[in-house]
């Protein structure tokens, strides 16, 4: 019987966290839990494809958008579930557990998330994120496992540049659970930008795009 799962993470220039991502999912592979890895790169200039390579993993490439980049990876992908996370963030051990019994289902479920750094600022963003995620608007970094039947269903990630895990979440209302499963992710902006001025910012993001404002427009000041 072959492995369930597909595991696709979107890449750009990624070389220096993708080895703990990488390194956290050989829980699954020891438990037959991974048929395949599947990197969707943006172009990265670093070594992030020599080490996917080393690695094993099937390598897609296009142009550098997360929502292209997951939808391409997505549609290469051969299991029954689709196990989606960023190159930065790594799943927790004993991750293996939550995941097989969760596959009874058919539901889609995202992980707790919570940081590699950031003390008590880092806890309350975490608490946050958690709680806008048990009201049905998990993002990327918490990771999102989730049938490929559902997915293609909800019509998959879309090409655009950013909020892509917003619009995925949204069309999934109703078909979402919290694993137990941790995901702890990189605080590296928000200890670059300050706690309170990237929470700030990516609340208000998230407000322009509700109200209408084009993705690849949000884009543009985002990456700033």
């Amino acid at each position: 019987m072959r492995a369930p799962i597909s595991v696709v993470i979107p890449t750009l220039n990624a070389e220096a966290p993708l080895t703990g991502c990488l390194t956290a999912l050989m829980e699954g592979l020891e438990a037959g839990l991974i048929r395949e890895l599947i990197i969707s790169d943006g172009g990265s200039t670093d070594m992030t494809l020599t080490l996917a390579e080393a690695w094993g993993a099937e390598i897609v490439s296009g142009p550098a958008s997360r929502g292209g980049q997951l939808r391409r990876g997505c549609a290469k992908a051969q299991s029954d579930w689709l196990l989606v996370l960023h190159a930065d963030t790594r799943l927790a051990p004993g991750w293996t557990g939550p995941v097989t019994a969760h596959l009874q289902g058919q539901k889609a479920g995202w992980c707790q998330l919570q940081f590699d750094q950031g003390g008590m600022a880092g806890k309350a963003v975490a608490a946050w994120a958690n709680l806008r995620s048990r009201l049905g608007l998990p993002y990327g970094d918490q990771g999102l496992l989730l049938p490929r039947a559902l997915y293609q269903s909800v019509g998959g990630y879309p090409d655009q540049p950013l909020m892509e895990d917003v619009a995925l979440a949204r069309a999934l209302r109703g078909h979402l659970l919290g694993l137990e499963v941790t995901a702890v992710t990189s605080a590296d902006k928000y200890a670059r930008q300050g706690w309170l001025r990237r929470g700030g910012r990516n609340l208000w993001t998230l407000i322009r795009y509700f109200a209408g404002v084009a993705p690849a427009k949000l884009a543009e000041g985002y990456a700033k």
